[in-house]
C-alpha cells in the first residue's frame, strides 16, 4: 500500500530527447520491484510490489504484475485506489500482467492501490492480515429442509441422443476476429410433437490449451498453432442429458471467440454474447421451419418449439442470456448488435449460475432463477443477486425472480470442463485456498464444501426446476425456489436456501421504493453502496453481502435497506412507506431479512398498523445466519413469512396498512431488512410490459487548439411510454459522481448531458467524461455507461538534458537540468540508468553518496562498497511537474576522510525497454583538497 501523489495519475509521457526521436520511446519510473531514486526523495513515492509505469506502442500504462498467473475468469479485474475505481486493465499474454492506459485512469490520487475482482483482493494472499495461529471453527451448516412434493432432479423417461454442429463463424461489432457458431445438442429420443428448447452459454474462461502440457492455457483467439480450443460448451452435458430425458431439446453453445476478445468491451461482452445467442436461436427457428436444412445433430432429435425457450447462462454467460432476453423484447442499437433479424422465439425464463451483471440491468418481466455459489472464488461478491433485487419496482412486478443460495459450491464445478480431473484442458478450484490459513467453510475438504459431483448434481436439479416451473408451468416446483423452505432431494447433500420477489407478491415495504424512501424509526435507512457512515455495512462487518454488490458510482443513491442494530430486546424498528399499502387477498407477509453469518437465534416479533392506528401482532420469526467466513459473501437475506390471520381477526383495514414494525427479542444483534411483501401462492401470467429502453453511447472527439467546444453525450431512447432512470455524471478530475432522477420517453425532456471540452496546444492525457444510467421505473437499460472522450491532439514536448553542476568536490551534489521545449498539462517523467564508467576510470561508489538517497536503490547498503552502476536497482527518475518546463536530477555526494582519486558517475536516459535515448552523460567528483 502507498500514499500516492497526484503525479501518479498523470505520470508518464513520451520522452523525446533533443535530436533523437525514437519510435515508441517512453520515460518511465523504475518498476516497483526496482525502486528508483528521485532528485528529492519523498516518503511513500514508490509503487507497491508488482506495480510500475510502463510504455508500449506509443502509450503509457499503469501496470500490475502478479507473482503467479491469474486464471482467466468471469469477474472483471479492476484497479482501485483508496477504494475507488481507477479503471479496468487489459490482461497480457503472460497471464500475469495487467495494463491500464494512463489516459483511462479515473482518479488523480493513486493511494492504496489494489487489484480486485468482484470485490475480492487478488493482489493479496488469502487471509492476509488474519491471525494464522488461531484456527477458526467450522461454521455450522443450515438444517436439512423438508422435501418438496416434486423432485425435478429425477431423470425422465426418454433416452437421449448427442451430437454437435459447427457452422461458419459470425462477425460481431467491435471484435476483429470471427466468433465460432458451434453447439453440442442433447435431445430426447422418440419424444412426440414439438419440444421446448433449453440453450446453455458458458462463461469467461481460458480459450485455448496445448494438449499434453499441464497448465498451459491461454486467452488467445483464434488459437495458436499447436493448441486447441477449450471445449467449455461441453461442460453441461449432464445438465443437458437430465433435461433431454424430461423431454427438452438442449444445445450448449461455444463462446471462446468472445472470451478471447471481450476484455476491452465496455459491457464486458454482454451485447456480443446476446448477439451470439440470438444467432443460434435464429438458426434453430430456420431449422424448425425447414427441418431438412438442419445439421445432422439437430435432425436426430424432435422439432424444437421456439415458443418455449429457456436460457441458461454461467457467469458472464448469465449476463449474456439476460441481454439476449432484453434484445429479443426491446431492439438494441443496430451499430452495437450482431444479429439484425426480429426475434422468432419466446423466452419463458432464464437461469443464471454464479453470474456477472456489470450493468446492474436485469430484465424485470421475464422470470429468472439465479444460483449463488456460497464458495464462489471468481464472482465472489455474488453480484448475481441483482437479478432478483434489481427488478423491484421497475415494472409490473409479476415475474418471479428467485435467488438460490448454494452453501459449499464454488464457481467452476458447475462446468465439468472447468473441473480438475474431469476437464480435457487445465482446470482448477477457483476458491482462493491458502494452506497456511485454510478457510473452515470453503477450502478443499472442509465440512461444508461440496465435491465437484455433488455440486454439479445440485446445479442440474435447480436448472431442471426452473425449466419445469418457467417453461412447463408446474406450480408445484415453486416451493423449491421461492423461499417457502422446501428442498429437492436430488440436490442432497447440498444445503440450499431460496428467496424470491415477484410472482404473487404484491404491494409491500420497499426501502428503495421508486416513489420515495419510507420513514424509518428505531433503525437506520442505509445505502447499499456508499462511503462513510451511511453505508449498510461498514469496515467492522466481516465478509460481504450480495445485496450490496458494487456497480460503478462510489455512492449509489436510491438503493437502500433498513439496518437494525440493537443492544437490548424490545427496540422497535418501524418502517412507514410514503403511502399505506394494501395487503387485501394476501395470505402472508413475506420478509427478506439478513443477519450476520454464523449467528443463531435472532428473533423478532412482527407487527403491522393500519392508517387508523389499529395494531396487530402477526407472529414471531427466528433467523439463523448462513455459514460464512471473511472470504465469503454470506450476509444474505432469508425469506420468512408470517400469516395475516391476526390482522384479519383484529379487523385492521387491510387496504391501508401504514406501518411495519420489527421488535427484536434477542438481547442484542444486527439485521438488515431488504423488503417485505404481501404474499399468496401461485404465479400469475407475466406478459412483458412495453418498457422504454435506454442505451448510452460514447463520442470520441479531438480537444482542439483553443476555446471551448460543447458536445452532447449520445443517448438512444426507444419505446412508447415514459419512464424514469437514475443518471450519474462522473467528474473526470475527481472520479466522484452526481446523480439525479430523469424522465425519459415520449413527452419528456429525456437525457441531455452536455460536455464542454477546452482546447489548447499543451500535451496532456485524453479526458473521459463518463455518464452512467440505471433503470428506476418503466425502463430497461442496454448500454449502462458511455460519455464523451476528448483525445489529446498535441505532441509531447522535446526533452533536453544539460549540466548544472557536473564537476564538483565531494560533499556537493551533482546536478543536471531536465528541460522541456514547452509546458505540458501532465507531469513528465524521465528515467536515467546508472551505467559503468568506461576506460578504467574510478567510479563513484555506494560509500560516496548520501545513504538515505542510496536506500532507494538497494535493499541493504552493501559492505564493502560497490560501484553505483552495480547496485541492484540502478534507476533514477525525475518529474517535470505539469505547468513547468524543467526539473533537476541530483546525485547527492558526501564528504569523507578517505583520500581518493577523482571519481566519475555515468548515466544513460532510457525508454521502458532500457533502450538508450541520446548519448550518455557523466558527472565528476573530486576529492576534498
Amino acid at each position: 500500500m502507498i500514499r500516492g501523489r497526484r503525479a501518479w495519475a498523470t505520470a508518464i509521457a513520451v520522452l523525446t530527447v533533443a535530436g533523437v526521436a525514437p519510435t515508441g520511446a517512453y520515460a518511465a519510473p523504475a518498476p516497483p520491484e526496482i525502486p528508483g531514486a528521485t532528485a528529492t526523495p519523498h516518503a511513500g513515492d514508490a509503487l507497491p510490489p508488482g506495480w510500475r509505469i510502463a510504455g508500449e506502442n506509443g502509450r503509457s500504462h499503469l501496470e500490475w504484475r502478479a507473482p503467479e498467473p491469474v486464471p482467466m475468469g468471469d469477474a472483471r479485474v479492476e484497479f482501485r485506489a483508496n477504494g475507488a475505481l481507477v479503471g479496468v486493465p487489459e490482461p497480457q499474454d503472460d497471464g500475469r500482467t495487467f495494463r491500464l492506459p494512463l489516459e483511462e485512469v479515473r482518479t488523480t490520487d493513486l493511494g492504496d492501490l489494489a487489484v480486485e475482482a468482484a470485490g475480492r483482493r487478488i493482489d493479496q494472499a488469502p487471509g492476509a492480515g488474519a491471525n494464522r495461529k488461531a484456527k477458526p471453527p467450522a461454521p455450522k451448516l443450515p438444517p436439512k429442509l423438508p422435501a418438496g412434493t416434486v423432485d425435478p432432479g429425477k431423470p425422465g423417461t426418454y433416452a437421449t441422443t448427442t451430437g454437435e454442429y459447427d457452422l461458419p463463424g459470425v462477425k460481431l461489432p467491435g471484435f476483429p476476429e470471427r466468433v465460432e457458431m458451434r453447439g453440442v445438442v442433447v435431445a430426447p429420443k422418440k419424444a412426440p410433437g414439438k419440444r421446448p428448447i433449453a440453450l446453455f452459454l458458458h462463461g469467461r474462461h481460458a480459450t485455448c490449451y496445448v494438449p499434453g502440457k499441464d497448465g498451459e492455457a491461454s486467452g488467445d483467439w483464434p488459437c495458436a498453432k499447436g493448441s486447441k480450443p477449450i471445449p467449455s460448451h461441453r461442460g453441461y452435458l449432464r445438465d443437458q442429458k437430465l433435461l433431454a430425458s424430461q423431454g427438452y431439446v438442449t444445445v450448449s453453445i461455444s463462446a471462446n471467440g468472445i472470451n478471447g476478445q471481450d476484455w476491452n468491451a465496455e459491457d464486458g461482452g454482454a451485447q456480443a454474447r446476446s448477439s451470439l445467442i440470438r444467432n443460434h436461436l435464429g438458426r434453430w427457428a430456420d431449422w424448425a421451419a425447414k427441418p431438412a436444412s438442419a445439421p445432422a445433430a439437430v435432425r436426430k432429435g424432435p422439432k424444437a418449439d421456439l415458443s418455449r425457450v429457456l436460457l441458461v447462462g454461467h457467469s458472464r454467460g448469465g449476463e449474456g442470456v439476460n441481454r439476449a432476453v432484453m434484445d429479443s423484447l426491446y431492439q438494441p442499437p443496430a451499430a452495437q448488435d450482431g444479429y439484425r433479424s426480429k426475434a422468432r422465439w419466446n423466452i419463458r425464463g432464464t437461469v443464471h449460475i454464479g453470474p456477472t451483471i456489470f450493468g446492474h440491468n436485469p430484465v424485470p418481466d421475464v422470470p429468472s432463477l439465479t444460483i449463488l455459489p456460497g464458495c464462489d472464488g471468481d464472482v465472489s461478491d455474488l453480484q448475481g443477486q441483482v437479478f432478483t433485487d434489481g427488478t423491484r419496482g421497475v415494472s409490473r412486478g409479476k415475474a418471479l425472480h428467485s435467488s438460490v443460495y448454494m452453501v459449499g459450491a464454488n464457481h467452476n464445478y458447475f462446468n465439468t470442463e472447468w473441473t480438475p480431473g474431469q476437464a480435457q484442458a487445465p482446470a482448477d478450484d477457483d476458491f482462493w485456498h491458502d494452506e497456511e490459513a485454510p478457510d473452515p467453510l470453503c477450502s478443499p475438504g472442509a465440512a461444508g464444501r461440496l465435491t465437484a459431483d455433488q455440486q454439479h448434481k445440485a446445479g442440474a436439479t435447480y436448472i431442471a426446476a426452473a425449466a419445469r416451473l418457467f417453461v412447463g408451468g408446474d406450480d408445484r416446483v415453486r416451493q423449491l425456489v421461492d423461499g417457502t423452505g422446501r428442498r429437492a432431494p436430488s440436490a442432497d447433500p447440498a444445503r440450499v436456501l431460496t428467496h424470491a420477489v415477484g410472482g404473487n407478491r404484491s404491494a409491500g415495504f420497499l426501502p428503495d421504493d421508486p416513489q420515495g424512501p419510507p420513514k424509518v424509526t428505531g433503525a437506520r435507512l442505509c445505502d447499499a453502496v456508499a462511503p462513510g457512515r451511511s453505508a449498510c455495512m461498514g469496515e467492522k462487518d466481516p465478509g460481504r453481502s450480495p445485496h450490496f454488490a458494487f456497480w460503478r458510482p462510489e455512492h449509489e443513491a436510491g438503493r437502500r435497506a433498513v439496518a437494525l442494530d440493537w443492544k437490548k430486546p424490545g427496540t422497535v424498528a418501524r418502517v412507514t412507506p410514503k403511502k399505506p399499502v394494501s395487503v387485501k387477498g394476501a395470505k402472508s407477509l413475506a420478509l427478506r431479512v439478513a443477519v450476520p453469518p454464523n449467528t443463531s437465534g435472532t428473533r423478532f416479533d412482527v407487527h403491522v398498523k393500519d392508517a387508523k392506528g389499529k395494531r396487530a401482532k402477526l407472529g414471531s420469526v427466528k433467523i439463523d445466519g448462513l455459514p460464512g467466513t471473511d472470504r465469503t459473501s454470506s450476509h444474505w437475506a432469508q425469506e420468512v413469512r408470517v400469516p395475516l390471520t391476526a390482522a384479519v381477526r383484529a379487523e385492521l383495514d387491510l387496504g391501508r396498512i401504514a406501518h411495519l414494525e420489527l421488535t427484536p427479542l434477542s438481547s442484542s444483534g444486527k439485521a438488515w431488512l431488504m423488503d417485505a411483501w404481501s404474499w399468496k401462492p401461485g404465479i400469475p401470467a407475466t406478459p412483458a410490459a412495453p418498457l422504454t429502453r435506454v442505451d448510452i453511447g460514447r463520442l470520441t472527439v479531438k480537444e482542439g487548439d483553443s476555446g471551448f467546444r460543447t458536445y452532447q453525450v449520445p443517448v438512444r431512447t426507444t419505446g412508447k411510454n415514459a419512464g424514469t432512470v437514475r443518471l450519474y455524471v462522473i467528474d473526470p478530475d475527481t472520479g466522484t459522481s452526481t446523480g439525479k432522477l430523469v424522465k425519459v420517453g415520449p413527452g419528456t425532456a429525456g437525457i441531455k448531458v452536455e460536455v464542454k471540452v477546452e482546447g489548447n496546444k499543451r500535451y496532456g492525457w485524453d479526458k473521459a467524461y463518463d455518464v452512467l444510467v440505471k433503470a428506476v421505473q418503466g425502463t430497461v437499460i442496454g448500454a449502462d455507461a458511455g460519455g464523451v472522450l476528448a483525445e489529446n491532439d498535441d505532441p509531447m514536448p522535446k526533452v533536453t538534458v544539460k549540466p548544472v553542476a557536473d564537476d564538483v568536490t565531494e560533499g556537493s551534489p551533482l546536478t543536471w537540468r531536465i528541460s522541456l521545449s514547452e509546458k505540458a498539462d501532465v507531469d513528465i517523467w524521465t528515467v536515467a540508468q546508472l551505467i559503468p564508467v568506461p576506460d578504467g576510470r574510478p567510479e563513484l561508489s555506494t560509500a560516496d553518496v548520501d545513504q538515505e538517497w542510496l536506500s532507494q536503490l538497494v535493499e541493504e547498503v552493501p559492505n564493502p562498497a560497490i560501484p553505483l552502476s552495480e547496485v541492484e536497482y540502478g534507476t533514477l527518475w525525475t518529474t517535470v511537474e505539469a505547468g513547468r518546463t524543467s526539473a533537476d536530477l541530483t546525485v547527492p555526494t558526501i564528504r569523507d576522510q578517505v583520500k581518493e582519486p577523482t571519481e566519475y558517475v555515468r548515466l544513460q536516459l532510457t525508454d521502458e525497454e532500457d533502450a538508450p535515448l541520446g548519448p550518455p552523460f557523466e558527472g565528476t567528483v573530486r576529492d576534498t583538497p
